[in-house]
């Protein structure tokens, strides 16, 4: 198996992984046990857990976020939201790992928030969208962001719950989602439908980014972390250097002040020994009188 091909095993089944336990509940052995390769393997293409489920976000995002952004290339507005929110359907159904990897988790490792900063790209899109119907029928624009959250927010929350329910049919639940939307709860439409055009169109799968591109842009990361790695190397080696100076210091310091007790110890024997022999000349001389 070539490095290439090792990397992409090496992440579908951390994608799977990731899905069933989440980032905490998985761990690099298991990665490496399931791909049955040593550890070591994992480390030298991604330098750690965070690093593959990175990759593994990044992936899933601008994968979702390639299939939003062209089901609102189209051009009339509620077409626009009918394929925005097939979209979203289409690959919760087709990638269901990685939409419960987007919902799951918002660890350090993806930055904060994950599915919520998602949603917020997914909302500045829409606000667009909103912001020229609103100005079409007389209503102020300034409102579309505050508008396009709610939207966004009600698809996405629809999307979580249809995840495991998945009743009834996508068609029919984007139907419902933009009936909602559209005609709002005094106009809803007893039986909504997509329209011809929108059922005609199926958006196309997102292009994965190149290997190379990507292989790049870990090689750089794979960079930067050994860079981060051998400064704290060093910055432990200084330390270590210090604190072994100072435990020369304080061993010298140490000795000194054995010495100097020795020293003093010593003069304080040759006086008495002084002090005795003096006594001891006394005494003769008392003696002798």
């Amino acid at each position: 198996m070539s490095g290439s091909e090792r990397r992409e095993q090496l992440i579908r089944i951390s994608r799977t992984l990731f899905a069933e336990k989440g980032f905490d509940g998985t761990s690099i052995e298991e990665i490496a046990a399931t791909a049955q390769v040593s550890k070591p393997v994992v480390y030298e293409h991604f330098g750690g857990k965070e690093g593959v489920y990175a990759v593994v976000v990044d992936r899933e995002m601008q994968k979702l976020l390639s299939m939003i952004t062209e089901a609102l290339a189209a051009a009339h507005s509620l077409v626009k939201l009918e394929r925005a929110a097939l979209a979203l359907l289409q690959y919760i159904e087709e990638s269901s790992e990685g939409f419960r990897i987007l919902v799951r988790d918002s660890h350090a490792a993806s930055g904060t928030g994950t599915f919520a900063s998602l949603i917020s790209e997914i909302a500045s899109q829409v606000e667009d969208v909103l912001a020229d119907e609103f100005a079409a029928r007389g209503y102020d624009p300034k409102l579309a962001p505050m508008y396009a959250q709610m939207l966004v927010g009600m698809v996405a929350l629809t999307g979580q719950w249809w995840l495991d329910v998945r009743k009834p049919g996508r068609e029919e639940v984007a139907a419902h989602l933009v009936n909602l939307a559209w005609n709002g709860l005094t106009g809803l439409n007893p039986n909504p439908a997509i329209t011809a055009m929108t059922r005609a169109h199926v958006p196309a799968p997102a292009k994965p980014r190149t290997g190379e591109k990507e292989l790049r842009e870990f090689e750089k990361a794979r960079e930067k972390e050994a860079k981060e790695a051998e400064k704290v190397r060093q910055r432990e080696l200084k330390e270590a250097e210090k604190a072994r100076v100072r435990e020369l210091k304080e061993r010298e310091r140490l000795l000194k002040e054995a010495e100097k007790v020795k020293e003093r110890e010593e003069k304080i024997r040759q006086r008495e020994v002084r002090l005795a022999e003096r006594a001891a000349r006394l005494e003769q001389v008392d003696q002798s009188e």
